[in-house]
């Protein structure tokens, strides 16, 4: 093997020293372009592939722009191709925007609805056709059923009859659709997700109707009777109204309270109830007026009014006149035959008459203004409030300041009410901020009322005699430190008394027993004698001598030591 390999290699080595520098250039350019082939085909092999969102191009401007909308609030990663179709990343995504296109109404008008499901009909007989159609709109409609976020699992059942000559004996297309909801979920009162998923259903099934489509859950409830939802919505409806009638409340309150208690102090208000009565009905009212024309308007630059107003203008007019003399014209019928004249009208019958007739219809137009005024969506019926203002309780103190105490301990106060002018006032303002309207039987009360402070002057209490022990104890401590300072004063005094008095004594007596040896040996140096002196005593001699003498050299220094042990004793 390894000589094959030898023999290989020196054949390539013999070609490749033969080859011209053209043929080793192409060979070289050949390698690169294989090996950039193979770089191309990996990279593009590497790439996702993305599926288009909607099988039909997007013309619209707008209803691109809500698709892409719908897109990028949900965080999905997309495409615009060149060709107005919009691409996802994956089938998955695509059912899930799709039923969110669907539950949103976004989905444009002329869209194909075998294209949205991506339901391809392909077929070799009519009834191989109609088959593969059922199969694959019923597959194609539980994948978009669980692309729905509430949705676990979903089974669908399509009965599409076959096709009928007479429309009365047509039998209609007829759906089931069994969803099971993720826990938590609450598709089964939600109207909207059911609504959407009804939708999605009824834009794949062509010919399916309301009353032909079911959705249950896993336990048999039917989700899509929205009749039997009307109760849910009435309740939602009310929840919501009470929702806000709340929150008006909170913040009638809050304005009340932050007025009030900037003026009083902010534990002396408290509103005992406000109620506020709205009307959630809603209302349209049609409004027709008639007004006069005006013919000139007014000119405002000109001191005097100038305007010219008619109650009407003539919009046609229709004038008749009739006038007539004469004996008029009696028929006597048939000749030879008797004429059936009643004999009153024969006494008429050659008498000379005048008649005369006129009449004017004239239609006038006015000016006319139709309004249709749609009230808000409440409105309020009437309000109810009202407030408690507490009094001010004041710390009595004595003519010397002192605060006063009662029999059990507690601090004496006296309580001050609100005043009446003050109670006013403050209603007056309350009525201003509410809105107050008599006519709708809105009420504002005010009253003083004392609150219940037992908790808090019992607080005080306590603080104040834990205030007068502690200073009782700091007061003690502070005499016991004074008389054990001055004990330890008055001791040091003592015993440096008794020190000084015990040492002035040795100095006494050693100044005396010093006297008494320089006498001796003064008497001694008198009498000539020669004195025996002890290496103590003339050791203190020589010392005393030395001190003599220093003192008389250096008589500064000398009193610097004195002061010194002075100082230490």
């Amino acid at each position: 093997m390894n000589e094959r390999l030898r023999a290989l290699l020196a054949q390539l080595k013999a070609l490749w020293v033969k080859w011209s520098a053209t043929q080793k250039a192409i060979l070289f350019a050949v390698l690169g372009a294989a090996v950039l082939a193979v770089v191309l085909i990996s990279a593009f092999s590497a790439a996702p592939s993305m599926v288009p969102l909607i099988g039909t191009p997007v013309k619209e401007e707008n209803d691109r722009a809500r698709i892409i909308g719908v897109l990028d609030q949900e965080g999905v990663k997309y495409k615009a191709g060149p060709d107005d179709m919009i691409y996802v990343e994956d089938e998955k995504t695509a059912r899930r925007i799709r039923t969110i296109l669907f539950r949103e109404d976004l989905i444009p008008a002329r869209t194909d609805p075998w294209a949205i499901f991506d339901v391809e009909r392909w077929t070799l007989t009519d009834f191989e056709r109609d088959v593969n159609l059922q199969r694959a709109l019923t597959r194609s409609l539980e994948q978009h059923i669980l692309g729905v976020d509430d949705v676990d699992a979903a089974s669908v059942t399509l009965v599409i009859p076959k096709k009928e000559l007479f429309e009365e004996d047509q039998k209609p297309v007829t759906a089931s659709v069994i969803i099971t909801p993720k826990p938590g979920s609450d598709i089964g009162t939600n109207r909207k997700k059911i609504e959407g998923i009804q939708k999605i259903i009824k834009f794949a099934v062509a010919g399916l109707k309301d009353e032909n489509l079911v959705i249950t859950d896993q336990n048999g409830i039917q989700l899509n009777d929205f009749d039997g939802l009307m109760d849910v919505d009435r309740i939602e409806v009310a929840r919501r109204e009470l929702k806000t009638k709340k929150e008006l409340e909170q913040t009638y309150k809050s304005e009340i309270l932050n007025s009030l208690r900037g003026m009083f102090g902010p534990d002396r208000v408290q509103i005992v109830k406000i109620d506020i009565l709205l009307d959630m009905s809603k209302q349209t009212v049609n409004t027709e007026e008639h007004f006069p024309v005006t013919m000139r308007r007014d000119n405002p630059r000109t001191p005097f009014d100038e305007s010219e107003v008619v109650p009407s203008i003539t919009l046609s007019k229709e004038v008749r006149e009739e006038h007539f003399e004469g004996t008029g014209f009696n028929p006597e019928g048939p000749p030879g035959q008797e004429g059936q004249t009643p004999p009153a009208y024969k006494d008429l019958s050659n008498l000379v008459g005048k008649y005369d007739q006129s009449s004017m219809i004239q239609n006038e137009v006015v000016n006319k203004r139709s309004t249709v005024e749609e009230k808000s969506p409440w409105s309020i019926s009437r309000i109810t409030a009202a407030v408690a203002i507490d009094g001010v309780w004041k710390r009595v103190y004595n003519a010397k300041g002192q605060l006063e105490v009662n029999r059990d301990g507690s601090i004496k106060r006296e309580y001050v009410p609100v005043a009446d002018e003050d109670l006013k006032k403050a209603e007056a303002l309350i009525r201003d901020a509410v809105g107050f309207n008599r006519d709708r039987g809105d009420s504002v009360t005010v009253e003083h009322l004392p609150f219940d402070r037992n908790r808090q002057f019992g607080d005080e209490d306590l603080s104040m005699r834990r205030q007068r022990q502690v200073r009782t104890t700091i007061l003690s401590v502070l005499i016991g430190l004074a008389g054990l300072l001055a004990a330890i004063v008055l001791y040091r005094l003592l015993a440096k008394e008794m020190e000084r008095r015990r040492r002035l004594k040795e100095e006494e007596l050693a100044r005396q027993h010093q006297a008494m040896r320089e006498a001796a040996l003064r008497r001694a140096e008198e009498e000539g004698a020669e004195v025996e002196l002890s290496v103590e005593d003339r050791a203190r001699l020589e010392m005393q001598e030395n001190a003599v003498n220093m003192a008389r050299e250096h008589p500064e220094d000398v009193a610097q030591l004195i002061r010194t042990w002075l100082l230490e004793e």
